[in-house]
């Protein structure tokens, strides 16, 4: 606790110091970006040394990654308002490696789980209680948001901390739900090809393939391609109905997600990915001994 306060000091000196010399908004976007991922760092390392049951240890895991997620994300609508959406996409892009690197297990989002339930990973009610866990950690941040923004540090806060919100769905509901499908099943269709294959720099194209297809889809449904982070950071907000958010950002992007699981068996398709001429029972790796 008292490491946790002495950071905030640190943070809140060093923005203020900026802000009075500079003013400097994007620097404060910034800060509070390192600020969130720290303070999220070192929840997710007193919850190893402390938590010894590995399934809730994980439970706790996916609430940290979820709220560290929004949390991040919550800042970089600001910068997409402000410093336009390729200032995001950096930002977007080196956050998606940090967190490829850091969240281990856990991936603070929903489908991951019907994934391994559909491909016998998984249990079901370990995937209710993980996606309950991701809920709760990514809708709770928007207070330590709303206080941070409260302080209107940077011009870019000003009236942000207690504004009406409004979504992002440019498009009709059903057009949006095949964006966030089809643009979730392609990112799930790259993950798991760079998962088999591992080639050199895996997290950076598979950072860069993500982050690609959110700023393609960021004027027609925001590109959230993640249940639990559109509902932290649109779910109730003026421009749609609670049932259209389910259906564009829930429905949309499941669907797309178990698209992927049954596009991804198609022998073609891992005959392309794995270099191999013949897929058998056994083995679809060429020239692999099982």
């Amino acid at each position: 606790m008292k490491f946790t306060i002495d950071v905030l000091g640190i943070f809140l000196k060093v923005v203020v110091k900026i802000n009075k010399v500079t003013f400097a908004p994007l620097v404060v976007s910034t800060l509070f970006i390192l600020l969130t991922s720290l303070l999220a760092h070192c929840a997710r390392r007193l919850v190893q040394k402390s938590i010894k049951e590995p399934f809730v240890r994980l439970l706790f895991e996916e609430a940290i990654a979820a709220a560290e997620l929004c949390g991040c994300c919550f800042e970089l609508i600001v910068v997409a308002d402000n410093f336009g959406v390729a200032t995001y996409g950096i930002f977007l892009f080196a956050l998606t490696i940090w967190w490829s690197l850091n969240w281990g297990d856990a991936t603070a989002c929903p489908y991951t789980h019907i994934e391994d339930v559909i491909e016998g990973k998984g249990e079901i009610r370990k995937a209710v209680l993980k996606t309950w866990a991701e809920l709760v950690g990514g809708l709770l941040v928007f207070k330590y948001v709303q206080t941070y923004w409260a302080l209107e540090i940077s011009d870019t806060h000003k009236d942000k901390a207690f504004e009406e919100c409004r979504a992002d769905l440019q498009v009709p509901v059903i057009y949006g739900a095949v964006v966030e499908g089809v643009a979730t099943c392609l990112c799930r269709l790259a993950s798991k090809s760079l998962g088999d294959l591992n080639p050199r720099f895996a997290t950076a194209i598979d950072a860069f393939i993500g982050t690609s297809l959110v700023v393609a889809a960021f004027d027609y449904s925001g590109g959230y391609f993640n249940p639990v982070l559109a509902t932290s950071l649109k779910a109730g907000c003026e421009g749609h109905t609670l049932l259209e958010h389910a259906v564009v950002y829930w429905i949309g992007a499941c669907a797309g997600s178990v698209l992927s699981v049954y596009l991804y068996k198609i022998p073609a398709i891992q005959r392309y990915v794995r270099g191999t001429t013949e897929v058998n029972g056994d083995s679809i790796w060429a020239d692999k001994e099982d």
